[in-house]
């Protein structure tokens, strides 16, 4: 399985330096890197940073989330393709980590994708001033890092002793359990990160608290017998909230090949394939080990 690390924060908070560092480990590592990289401009400005050699897929003047999710699926294919060994996707500051995870996970290819999570740098000066921000920057800033698998406090050296404790507890106080590391120029290892995907996703649902908080994560499913759309549809219903997106390939009773299903926002769109696409489906949101999907068998 392919590695994909997702990079997101704010413009300006390191995150292509913490590019940089990962392309030149993994290459040390022996691995070969491809990377996806979001702008939102007509012109590549930072694909300047990725070497020479390493495959690099851009998205320019548009999202890699919502309406840019159907390019990162290209993209991703079109890496693989390439025969990549490890994935590294640095989102715009605008990206929403939610948003970005649907557009990675496809049931075209979700079960050949490792996806480790999301590694969002924090500039530790701009979280401290946070209350100075738009609402609406603010609460895409704190969701950066609630969703966050790991946190980089990065600009570390910029900050007062009293005021990186500060900046800790109130990181650790929006993600509990997540694991933050301060960092200058987002300088972090690969084992570092890999050390802390595996503790994060390695955190049984039956374990943790009433109130306790989840890290987003992703479940791929796969369909043995086709279903009823309207019993499927009252299955999605009774879904609780904190499963955000579902989307797949649904093999329903009486059509030869199984429908797009998409869910959002509890909002519900079907459309009917005339080819026989993989019956796989993805759920993203936390605690979704639990979740019996209709058709399915559960692990």
């Amino acid at each position: 399985m392919t590695e994909v690390y997702i990079l997101s924060g704010f413009l300006g908070s390191g995150k292509t330096s913490l590019l940089t560092g990962l392309i030149r480990q993994a290459k040390e590592e022996g691995l070969k890197p491809g990377v996806i990289m979001n702008e939102l401009g007509e012109l590549a400005f930072d694909s300047e940073a990725v070497e020479d050699g390493v495959p690099l897929k851009e998205i320019l003047n548009g999202c890699i989330c919502c309406t840019g999710s159907e390019k990162t699926e290209s993209q991703m294919q079109a890496l693989l393709h390439e025969d990549v060994d490890i994935i590294f996707i640095e989102t715009t500051g605008a990206a929403h980590p939610v948003e970005v995870l649907d557009a990675v996970h496809s049931p075209l290819f979700g079960e050949k994708l490792d996806v480790k999570g999301i590694v969002t740098v924090a500039d530790g000066r701009r979280y401290l001033s946070a209350e100075g921000m738009t609402p609406q920057v603010r609460m895409l800033f704190i969701e950066q890092i609630r969703h966050a698998g790991f946190i980089l406090l990065n600009k570390s050296d910029l900050l007062s002793d009293s005021e990186k404790a500060e900046a800790v507890m109130g990181i650790q106080s929006l993600n509990p359990g997540t694991q933050i590391i301060e960092t200058v120029n987002s300088k972090v290892s690969m084992a570092t990160l890999r050390s802390m995907a595996q503790i994060r996703s390695g955190i049984p649902v039956q374990s943790a608290g009433i109130g306790s908080h989840l890290p987003i994560g992703t479940r791929l499913v796969t369909f043995s017998e086709p279903v009823a759309r309207e019993a499927f549809e009252h299955w999605v219903r009774t879904l609780p909230e904190t499963v955000y997106r579902i989307k797949g390939y649904v093999p329903l009773e009486g059509n030869k090949y199984p429908s797009l299903f998409q869910y959002a926002y509890g909002m519900v769109q079907w459309i009917p394939e005339y080819m026989n696409m993989p019956a796989n489906l993805v759920l993203i949101g936390e605690g979704l080990s639990e979740i019996r999907v209709p058709g399915t068998h559960h692990e």
